[in-house]
């Protein structure tokens, strides 16, 4: 009785603990729980990293159109500090400044979550991200705040409240200062001929598991907005066929873009949902397929709250397996897929490769050229330290992601 009765205040003072965690850094309880199952002593330290941005902000070098050292050559003379990845090539990154003490201001305006998640990195303010602007004059000097009221960044107004409210698009602060800064490149010559493109170095990393081939036939499954198909096309040098896949039509259009910026010749893009490619193109096949579905994206940085439920991650888990289930359909025999998320979740990770075993006649093979991150979580199947985790608070360039390469067996 007195064993049973130590073990429920032993729960019952982890609980207590998660729920404190989960108000101080603004995370679902769901989510500290997760996060504590997997991490445990980690947890804080894990959220604290990912309350931050990566400490380079990586870009990828399109080699259909131009090299890095050119790159790199014409980023210094504007006096941007850039060095290139030691392994990667095609990956060069600039350093995450601050963090910075910001100058007060009498006024405040408030941005969503998505739009101040920008500006702390040193973003301007788009009309579109403002929740609240009771007040705003042009030319004003403003401080952003997120939801809860903490300051992102400053700036100057170049939007009344009257044409924010009726316009609902434009810039409506030019940030001047923000906690972090980094370069912003969107504006930039280079990125308007289609010679950079914005990737994480996971994400880069994922394409190069991939490995395609010139000639090869490759599926993106779940394509816009063209980042990683547009760097498997590089690597295939515009040789060979990409079928890439997405069934949200604005993202679609996202993706053409991107693909038209940066040179991208050899892909063909359906407008579909994924998890039917087998049944509505039954003569698709591919010798790999890249599997990267909606997740919940907990590893993305920074990230200054987030409340994702229980029931949201087992959705996502669910339609992710779905979509895997189908890529197994659509590899040919011998063939590779790989699968990944930008998320730390055993169930959208893990589980979903154990669930991709056992029925799907796939087998997760190892990664030896391409393994930076850490294994994955032994307890949850046999071989699951052969996918790789990267880990905020131990990756401290990368956001939080996970990668799996597997072989079609059977």
């Amino acid at each position: 009785m007195l064993i049973h009765f130590q073990r429920k205040c032993d729960k019952n003072l982890k609980q207590s603990k998660i729920d404190e965690i989960a108000e101080i850094y603004k995370f679902s309880k769901d989510i500290v729980e997760k996060i504590d199952r997997i991490y445990g002593e980690r947890t804080e330290r894990l959220l604290i990293a990912l309350k931050k941005p990566n400490s380079k902000y990586f870009i990828r070098v399109n080699t259909l159109k131009s090299d890095s050292e050119e790159v790199i050559r014409n980023l210094m003379q504007k006096g941007i500090e850039v060095y290139r990845h030691d392994v990667i090539e095609e990956a060069i990154f600039l350093p995450t400044k601050g963090p910075f003490e910001l100058p007060k201001t009498e006024m405040k305006i408030t941005a969503d979550k998505y739009a101040s998640e920008s500006v702390i990195q040193g973003s301007n303010l788009y009309a579109p991200g403002v929740i609240n602007c009771h007040g705003l004059r042009k030319n004003q000097r403003v401080t952003i705040v997120d939801e809860f009221g903490e300051a992102v960044g400053v700036g100057i107004a170049q939007m009344s409240e009257n044409d924010v409210l009726a316009l609902r698009r434009g810039m409506a602060v030019e940030v001047t200062d923000s906690v972090y800064r980094i370069p912003t490149l969107r504006e930039s010559r280079e990125f308007e001929l289609g010679y950079i493109y914005p990737q994480s170095l996971p994400a880069m990393i994922t394409s190069r598991i991939l490995d395609p081939r010139p000639g090869e036939d490759i599926i993106d499954m779940c394509a816009a907005p063209g980042g990683k198909t547009s760097h498997l096309a590089q690597l295939m040098e515009n040789n060979g066929q990409i079928v890439a896949v997405d069934k949200n039509k604005t993202k679609i259009h996202k993706l053409l873009n991107t693909l038209i910026r940066l040179g991208v010749k050899n892909t063909q893009v359906i407008c579909h949902d994924a998890r039917y490619i087998d049944i509505d193109f039954p003569t698709l096949k591919a010798n790999k397929v890249l599997v990267d579905p909606p997740c919940s994206s907990l590893g993305v940085r920074p990230k200054l709250f987030d409340y994702t439920s229980t029931e949201e991650i087992n959705s996502l888990a669910e339609y992710q397996k779905q979509i895997l289930k189908t890529a197994s359909k659509i590899v040919k025999l011998g063939g590779i897929v790989v699968y990944s998320t930008c998320t730390l979740t055993v169930e959208e990770n893990e589980e979903v490769i154990k669930y991709a075993i056992e029925n799907c006649n796939l087998e997760l093979i190892e990664e030896r050229k391409f393994f930076y991150g850490s294994p994955g979580i032994q307890r949850t199947f046999n071989k699951a330290t052969l996918a790789q985790r990267f880990e905020p608070d131990v990756h401290e360039d990368c956001q939080g992601y996970f990668i799996a390469k597997m072989e079609r067996k059977r």
